[in-house]
């Protein structure tokens, strides 16, 4: 019987995967290095660190220069975070989605803030307030500045007829980002928008997205009372 060969770093991860859940390498187990696996798989090198390297992020393995590779003797579970277009997300509820531009103005953001997205001090930013409602009843308020040096674009738009949040996801590539999840008491304000009392508990998601070194935007997003974040592991 033939040794089946491996084409894709897909398929040698694959089987990767089968042997650890098998227990054929078992947590703490040094496994083979790239070469062996290679020749093994009747692949390239290449493939298979692609798949080692894959499956490291993942929590699966841990890799250490001049150690070798050995399975992760606690794997991590890691959540999967996709920036969502809160429309899709309201739609996808089975809910009416609506939106309320609130605010557009070109200005000089806090200092905090510029100093988060590393922009020379004195830069303005593009700076948007808007409200996202479902079935008419206030779902979200996006305080967003965009860098508009890296996001020309942007300048042109007027963010009436579609919101910040998904004109970017259509329009502006990103390379990572910074997220936190926080809870807060409702300001005055923040109680007004969203039809809440004061001090009312809120869900927060402050975000920072990057294209390589520059800053694309920095957007907080505070729910109305009562809203779940549901993710994978």
């Amino acid at each position: 019987m033939n040794t089946p060969t491996f084409r894709d770093w897909q398929s040698v991860q694959n089987e990767v995967l089968r042997r650890i859940h098998a227990r054929e390498w078992k947590p703490g187990d040094l496994i083979p290095n790239e070469t062996d696996l290679a020749l093994e798989f009747g692949c390239a090198r290449t493939t298979v660190n692609r798949a080692l390297r894959a499956l490291a992020d993942n929590g699966l393995l841990d890799r250490k220069r001049k150690a070798g590779t050995r399975v992760a003797s606690q794997p991590v579970a890691k959540a999967t975070l996709d920036i969502a277009v809160i429309r899709t997300e309201v739609e996808e509820r089975g809910q009416k989605y609506g939106y309320q531009l609130i605010g557009r103005v070109e200005a000089v953001p806090p200092v905090a803030i510029g100093a988060s997205m590393r922009i020379e001090a004195g830069d303005q930013l593009l700076h948007i307030r808007a409200l996202h409602l479902a079935d008419d009843a206030p779902y979200a308020l996006e305080d967003r500045w965009i860098n508009t040096n890296v996001v020309r674009d942007a300048l042109a738009e007027d963010f009436h007829g579609i919101s910040a949040n998904e004109w970017l996801l259509k329009t502006t590539p990103y390379t990572h980002g910074e997220i936190a999840f926080l809870a807060k008491a409702a300001t005055i304000d923040e109680g007004a928008v969203l039809g809440c009392p004061p001090q009312s508990a809120l869900l927060v998601i402050d975000r920072l997205t990057w294209d390589n070194a520059q800053s694309v935007t920095k957007v907080r997003l505070v729910f109305s009372p009562g809203h779940q974040l549901r993710t994978i592991l």
